[in-house]
């Protein structure tokens, strides 16, 4: 059996599962603001009353407004293709108008089950229209965001879905998140409710308006939210194959034995920093890793794991930080503002990125000082060993050369499966807080 018959074959079974399920249901109202602990009540808009809690099985950092789009897209249906860590159900999906420049009027959105990977088609029985409060439509102010009502639908893991959203006026600048390494879609006028995938001829690689599935789930207990760089964004992993070190990440919590039960959330933003927002002059690089914490990482629904994975574009971005310090000073501070909402941190070392052009022997030394201090410990909780898990034994300044996409500074599949492969699951459990 091919790997699309398969996954066609699962998306069915699953549509079926829901078709048929015939369970009781809770009567506790859903809304996007209600609290993670409130249960779906019943009808298509909810799930099977049972034990369980709201967690995100797929998140995206909003980096900036979309070039070249300067009125949105009016009248057009944005079909956005998203891939699941865990599954659920019932989900609820997030909208953003974080950097539009008008208000956002979403009057028909949908959440469905990909036919097939990458695929706009829906998967038969899969597709359910998102509601907000009850209510068809909803209109998301500049600057805000808003989530759906949860509806019921049997979302498996590591599946892609279909988050939809029309609009009849556009928003002016688009929120987006550009370096999916995924293909998502456009349709011209209201095809948010097509299963076919007909209609759909326009493709980008960016994320638009939405940023975070969260799922319904007895199966799952917490979330791993990883905050980096174009590293953790996957920047160089093939398209469409989910192979960022944050997906074999999630591919190890589902499969081994013992491995705690979360879910991963990937809020990585290419090009960000620790200490320094993005230049007005090129703003896709997002604000610095202490002011979005809040908002892409002790924000997330279910979040108790937070994996830092930043500091390389502190060192050859301009301006340059070469004062290893303030770099570690502002890794603590991360830490220290997660530990007030209760996450455990686990800091990464920086990796290795000889043979870039921007590498020199005094961002080596400074490279070298940040680990050094990382592995010493009391930055953060506990320590993943990037550097050690990537470098080239010969050449420890490069990254092993079956490692390198071919840049000297992002890995390769095969880089970012060994970087998954260097994070010891039993870390992410239980709670022992650095010494700051």
């Amino acid at each position: 059996m091919s790997k699309n018959m398969g996954y066609a074959l699962l998306a069915g079974l699953a549509a079926v599962v829901v078709l048929v399920s015939g369970a009781v249901f809770v009567g506790a109202g859903v809304r996007g603001a209600a609290p993670d602990t409130a249960a779906p009540r019943g009808g298509e808009n909810a799930a099977p009353a049972s034990s369980g809690a709201w967690v995100g099985t797929w998140s995206a950092s909003p980096a900036s407004a979309e070039p070249n789009a300067p009125d949105g897209y009016p009248d057009a249906s944005l079909r956005n293709v998203v891939h699941t860590s865990v599954g659920g159900s019932a989900a609820r999906v997030r909208f953003s108008n974080l950097f539009g420049t008008r208000p956002l009027t979403i009057t028909h959105a949908t959440l469905a089950l990909a036919a097939e990977p990458s695929s706009p088609a829906a998967a038969p029985g899969s597709m359910r229209r998102l509601t907000f409060g009850d209510r068809n439509e909803v209109t998301v102010p500049v600057g805000s965001a808003v989530t759906s009502d949860a509806v019921r639908l049997n979302v498996p893991a590591a599946a892609d879905l279909l988050v939809t959203l029309y609009s009849p006026n556009g928003s002016g600048a688009v929120t987006h998140h550009p370096h999916a390494r995924q293909t998502s879609y456009l349709a011209r006028g209201d095809r948010a409710a097509d299963t076919t995938g007909v209609p759909y001829t326009e493709q980008t690689t960016h994320w638009r308006h939405v940023t975070a599935v969260d799922v319904w789930t007895n199966e799952t207990e917490a979330a791993v939210v990883a905050l980096g760089d174009s590293i953790t964004d996957g920047i160089t992993s093939s398209p469409g194959a989910n192979h960022r070190w944050t997906d074999f990440l999630a591919d190890r919590l589902r499969t081994e034995r013992g491995a705690p039960r979360y879910s991963v959330l990937n809020q990585g933003i290419s090009g960000n920093r620790v200490l320094l927002d993005a230049s007005p002059t090129d703003p896709k690089n997002g604000p610095s890793a202490l002011n979005r914490l809040e908002r892409d990482v002790l924000s997330r629904t279910g979040a108790e794991v937070l994996v830092v994975q930043l500091g390389i574009n502190d060192l050859i971005k301009t301006p340059q930080q070469t004062d290893p310090r303030r770099i570690v000073d502002g890794l603590e501070r991360i830490t220290q503002h997660a530990h007030r909402r209760g996450l455990r941190v686990i800091g990464a070392t920086l990796t290795p990125f000889g043979g870039h052009r921007r590498h020199n022997a005094r961002l080596e030394a400074v490279r070298q000082q940040v680990n050094e201090q990382i592995r010493r410990g009391g930055v953060f909780d506990a320590v993943v060993d990037f550097d050690a898990a990537l470098r080239d034994p010969a050449a420890p300044q490069r990254l092993l050369p079956v490692y390198d996409s071919g840049d000297h500074l992002h890995p390769s599949d095969s880089g970012y499966r060994a970087m998954a492969g260097a994070v010891d699951l039993d870390l992410l459990k239980g709670f022992s807080p650095a010494r700051l």
